[in-house]
């Protein structure tokens, strides 16, 4: 559906990560099929298909390259000002300023020189420079922390509104991740638990619930 944002999360390998590479046709359905929009994914041609998705790893891969280039590899032909605007977006311009040549500071061979949130921030960036339909962020904010998730979840909701026939799937075990997603999936064992927005899993009194009542607690302890 466009202009939605979907939200998948669940224990370490209840298989969120699998359903992303479904959707990317990785492997192919054995039972049931995917559908985008009225169609199966199988209908497309596999080049379309990818060339229509954005897909943000938990570890993304970073060339031996400035750190304008990592972001522009999506789109060479983007302008300093639009890498600069999709850096914003990703909560990383401030850190690239930060860096001693900036935009043009080598990023070393598979990012070394960057911390695991910067380069997840980095690839973000790459993935927003593009105009493609459907951005998938498979744990792709795992090594930043929440204050910094909380200003990228914001610009990717405000980008919605520029850009209405965007949407996006979030793989996450932190929930406040996934909180302000329009339909959350729960998976457990590779099956569905739970599904719904955030106010109807708290209601449901399940798995979800239990975990954002330890993950708040854990919050407040950490933040004393």
């Amino acid at each position: 559906t466009d202009n939605c944002l979907f939200a998948i999360t669940g224990p370490t390998g209840a298989g969120k990560s699998s359903v992303l590479r479904l959707i990317l046709r990785q492997f192919e359905t054995t039972q049931g099929q995917v559908l985008w929009g009225e169609h199966s994914i199988a209908a497309y041609p596999l080049e379309r298909l990818r060339n229509a998705i954005n897909w943000v790893a938990q570890e993304p891969f970073l060339f031996s390259a400035s750190i304008a280039s990592n972001i522009a590899l999506s789109n060479p032909q983007a302008s300093r000002a639009q890498i600069m605007h999709a850096a914003e977006l990703a909560a990383i311009h401030e850190d690239i300023l930060r860096f001693p040549e900036g935009y043009d500071t080598p990023v070393g061979g598979r990012g070394v020189t960057l911390s695991g949130g910067q380069k997840q921030r980095v690839a973000i960036a790459r993935a927003l420079l593009t105009e493609s339909p459907l951005l998938l962020l498979d744990d792709a904010l795992s090594a930043v922390d929440t204050d910094t998730e909380t200003r990228i979840l914001r610009h990717l909701a405000e980008l919605r509104l520029a850009r209405p026939e965007r949407s996006a799937i979030i793989v996450s075990h932190r929930l406040s991740a996934v909180a302000e997603a329009d339909h959350i999936l729960v998976l457990r064992e590779g099956a569905l638990i739970e599904q719904g927005t955030h106010q109807q899993l708290l209601a449901l009194d399940g798995w979800y619930a239990s975990q954002w009542k330890y993950q708040q607690l854990e919050a407040d302890l950490n933040a004393a």
